[in-house]
């Protein structure tokens, strides 16, 4: 069974940082690249990283570009390191993959910015 499961989120204030961990599990984690999206409040899903599953290639949205980072390591995890956070970065993060055939979504976790 798939499972994706993300941590580390929480309440942060404007310019402070914050690191999601998203840990894999039920499939060949280095055959896939791995994305995070994002959900903020009364709007739609939102594209924010993606790095391919060797690691070598990451491309962020220009939202974030500069301030996160991407990274993957041998234990299964997908790492979001995010730096200088927004009021605007408020969000349900998402980790996620897609197959040929399927999508695969993990359960979230907030994030909020806010003094």
């Amino acid at each position: 069974e798939v499972q994706l499961v993300e941590s580390g989120g929480g309440l942060v204030q404007p310019g402070g940082s914050l690191r999601l961990s998203c840990a894999a599990s039920g499939f060949t984690f280095s055959t896939y690249g791995m994305s995070w999206v994002r959900q903020a409040p009364g709007k739609g899903l939102e594209w924010v990283s993606h790095i391919i599953n060797s690691g070598g290639n990451t491309k962020y949205a220009d939202s974030v570009k500069g301030r996160f980072t991407i990274s993957r390591d041998s234990a299964k995890n997908t790492v979001l390191q995010m730096n200088s956070l927004k009021p605007e970065d408020t969000a349900v993060y998402y980790c996620n993959y897609r197959t040929y055939a399927n999508e695969f979504w993990g359960q979230g976790t907030q994030v909020t910015v806010s003094s």
